[in-house]
């Protein structure tokens, strides 16, 4: 049984302003204020998992303990076929550097790896999410959300953020780059994460 959400102050486990943003927009219908772990000033726990869900724990509890409020984390990326499902887990990691992150860099590092390989085209891919609802109590409930496309090449768009100028979603003839970034944010991966967990926690 999934336990319902009833609170209307929900911590978001993010340093990240445009997924703050995201959340925000997405969970503005049902009266929730957000408020970013970054705005509370709290430490960014490392994440030691392989996987997006053990991630996506760390982050929740690690919150939801420090504010004694229930707190939702989000652990995402994308998973390009030809490379073996890489980055996955590793996204934004491939986009580090010793002065921040480069996403023109990490984007860069996919084509070059796809090129390499003389990939076929489509060059197929995935965006992936995973929330982690996490109460201080230690309970915790995951939601999932994908959106299948492909990658393209050169970068196309500059709306949105991290590798969406080189996705291209299945059923659209613009990349994540160019679309207008509350319609995107409607169909994406996080967009329908979001949902699973508003239809679980909010019915």
């Amino acid at each position: 049984m999934t336990r319902p959400f009833t609170g209307d102050r929900l911590i978001i486990a993010t340093h990240n302003r445009g997924k703050l943003e995201e959340m925000a927009h997405l969970l503005e219908p049902y009266g929730v204020t957000v408020i970013g772990a970054g705005d509370l000033g709290l430490p960014e726990p490392e994440e030691t998992e392989t996987t997006f869900v053990g991630n996506a724990r760390i982050k929740a509890h690690a919150t939801a303990q420090a504010t004694g409020l229930p707190a939702l984390s989000d652990d995402s990326g994308i998973e390009i076929q030809a490379l073996n499902g890489a980055p996955g887990v590793y996204t934004a990691d491939w986009a580090e550097t010793p002065t921040g992150r480069d996403f023109i860099l990490a984007m860069t590092r996919a084509h070059d790896e796809l090129e390499a390989l003389n990939a076929p085209h489509p060059r197929r891919a995935r965006f992936c999410c995973t929330l982690v609802l996490a109460w201080p109590d230690g309970h915790d409930e995951v939601f999932e959300g994908a959106v299948d496309g492909r990658i393209v090449w050169p970068r196309r768009g500059d709306q949105g953020h991290g590798y969406d100028p080189i996705f291209q979603p299945d059923g659209h003839d613009l990349t994540f780059g160019e679309m207008d970034r509350w319609e995107k944010n409607r169909m994406s991966h996080r967009g329908r994460a979001v949902q699973a967990f508003v239809d679980a926690c909010f019915g």
